[in-house]
């Protein structure tokens, strides 16, 4: 394997941005960008200087010359594109869900095991450094036995009735939104640093808009037309995924854990706060405000702040700005991508997510779904 990997790009919407940006951050010769038509994928190519527009995504997942693919399509794609790339002996990032339905996703699972790829999903949250703070702190022994997590995940980019996404409708985005969108985050940080599987579940999933345009805006923007083409004149039509979750699961050590998780939230733009109650100390993590940790006991409070000149090895090696020099989502995006590449050149880079994590998301998800239509705790499986 050459030590410059070359990658090309499935999907020209935001998040094909974000994976150009952090693959040429990386170090890698991107061959090009595919879309949903040629001329998108000309128009792409274009604006973030690419040097070739692929006329098909199926030509980017057969280029002989790539290395590593990122699939950066809407969810119904995923498992198709995820799938061919990995048979033609490509490494893989896709987005999440890994698939619409757990089959899929334990099967591209299995198929990356098989083929020996490395096959990662982007649950880039774990790359905050006081993410990475907070794991060491329960591993430590620091906050002793878990009474409680509890937690939220809240935007408002949904609020507008006026505004519709790809994201709303279920052949597209899938049967879940909300949750499969970002609750699958909260759920995937929570097991990763406190080391806790979700044993079962009893949710609640609701729709508070009803009904929305057709069509669709750019992902995250409100229903604003200078964020897009004005959709509120548009016919309504039904909409069957949720705005808002309530959830409240059992690890498989016994400690309770309850999520909220919303779309429709005013003013929260991206805000994933968890708290975890230890026996001796408690700890607090928001990503609307990542640079800080609050850590507290019975006795006194205090708060980490980011620092790459102490804390754990982890916090340090993620911590790439100086302390009071803000880094975010983006930073992490870019450390994700970064761990992928030197993963396929042979390091095992700490808490990498791998499609075993994504399909282990998805069956969250499904237990999630069959919990909300029986009214009734749901086991979730706990081996993929």
């Amino acid at each position: 394997m050459r030590e410059r990997l070359r990658v090309a790009i499935v999907g020209a919407g935001m998040m094909g941005a974000v994976h150009t940006r952090a693959a040429r951050l990386a170090g890698a010769e991107i061959m090009g960008i595919a879309a949903s038509t040629a001329h998108s994928a000309q128009q792409a190519a274009r604006k973030l200087r690419l040097p070739v527009a692929y006329e098909s995504p199926e030509e980017a997942l057969l280029d002989p010359r790539v290395d590593v693919v990122h699939i950066c399509t809407p969810n119904t794609s995923h498992y198709r594109f995820s799938l061919k790339a990995l048979e033609a002996g490509k490494h893989v990032i896709c987005e999440k869900p890994l698939a619409m339905s757990l089959a899929e996703a334990r099967q591209l699972a299995q198929a990356a095991r098989e083929r020996d790829r490395v096959a990662t999903v982007p649950f880039v949250y774990r790359y905050h450094p006081m993410v990475r703070e907070a794991r060491a702190l329960v591993s430590s022994g620091e906050l002793g036995a878990l009474h409680l997590i509890h937690g939220s995940y809240l935007q408002d980019w949904l609020l507008d009735a006026t505004t519709t996404n790809w994201r709303v409708d279920a052949t597209t985005g899938g049967a879940s939104r909300a949750f499969a969108d970002i609750g699958s985050h909260w759920c995937d940080l929570i097991e990763w640093i406190t080391g806790e599987r979700f044993e079962s579940v009893v949710a609640s999933l609701q729709t508070t808009v009803p009904m929305r345009p057709g069509g669709s805006r750019p992902t995250f923007f409100p229903g604003d037309p200078q964020h897009g083409t004005d959709r509120s004149d548009s016919a309504l039509v039904a909409v069957t995924t949720e705005d808002v979750v309530g959830a409240l699961m059992r690890t498989d050590r016994g400690t309770l854990a309850t999520l909220t998780v919303s779309q429709v939230s005013a003013a929260r733009k991206n805000r994933l706060w968890f708290e975890l109650d230890g026996a001796y100390r408690s700890v607090v993590f928001d990503q609307e405000e990542p640079e800080r940790l609050w850590v507290g006991d019975s006795h006194e409070t205090r708060l980490l702040v980011r620092d790459p000149s102490r804390g754990s090895s982890e916090q340090r090696r993620l911590a790439t700005l100086p302390a009071g020099h803000a880094q975010g989502y983006a930073q992490c995006f870019e450390a994700f991508v970064a761990d992928t590449y030197t993963a396929i050149l042979g390091a095992t880079p700490d808490g990498l997510p791998t499609f075993a994590d994504g399909a282990r998301s998805a069956s969250i998800v499904e237990a999630v779904l069959a919990s909300s239509e029986t009214n009734s705790w749901t086991k979730i499986a706990l081996h993929e």
